[in-house]
Parts: structure tokens; sequence; C-alpha cells
């Protein structure tokens, strides 16, 4: 008789199942770190906005970010927003994260940027 005995086959399904375990929270990871990485680029992009605004109007008070192409994507993940100011000399940008990105980078958390292009929180791999 030729084919495959069941105990083949489960044990072809107990690897399977051991890799998966393995794979899917190396994935899981993955994801978040990239949002994460893709929402400091963007909150990036935002303060170099607040910058080129500084030089135009010789102070940040009265900016209004701009609707951008990473604000729009990553919108499921992230909300960006002034956290203080704009004042007429200083600023702070924040990155919050939201829904499912929220409850999986308890690493990091919220993303901030100020005027002097000091970045928070600190820790390794959050920036």
């Amino acid at each position: 008789m030729r084919g495959f005995t069941l105990i083949e086959l489960m044990v072809v399904v107990a690897i399977i199942a051991i890799l998966a375990s393995i794979a899917y929270p190396a994935y899981t990871d993955y994801i978040v770190k990239t949002r994460r990485s893709a929402g400091a680029a963007c909150l990036m992009e935002q303060a170099q906005f607040m910058e080129r605004y500084y030089t135009t109007n010789m102070g940040y008070a009265g900016a209004v970010l701009p609707a951008t192409a990473c604000t729009s994507e990553l919108s499921d993940h992230y909300s960006f927003a002034f956290s203080a100011g704009p004042a007429a000399a200083t600023y702070t940008l924040a990155a919050t994260p939201q829904g499912s990105q929220a409850s999986q980078d308890s690493s990091c958390g919220t993303l901030t940027i100020n005027q002097a292009g000091v970045k928070s929180p600190t820790t390794d791999g959050c920036w």
C-alpha cells in the first residue's frame, strides 16, 4: 500500500504548528517596529515643516500641521498633533499610537520631538 499513515501526517502537522508558533510572534514584532519607524519618519517630516514655517514667519505661533501622505497612511496606527505649543519660539510634536499599535507597542508608546530636535523616549529602538 502506498500513501501516508495517520501518524506521519500528525508529525507533519505538529512540525508546522511549532514553526508557526515561533514565526507569528516574530512577524507581529516586525510589523510593530516597522510602523514605529514609519511614525518616527513622519514625525520628522512634520518637524521639518515646522522649521520651514519658522523660516518664513519668524516664529512657530499660528502653525497648523499639514495633511501629508504619511499622516493619512498611518492614521489607523498613529495620530500626529502638537503636544505643546506652538508658541513663538517652541513646539512639541507627538505621534500617539492608536488601535493595535497602542496595545502592541508598550515599550515606546508616544513619540515626541521638539524645536531643539530632542526626541523621546530615548530607549534603544524607539527612534
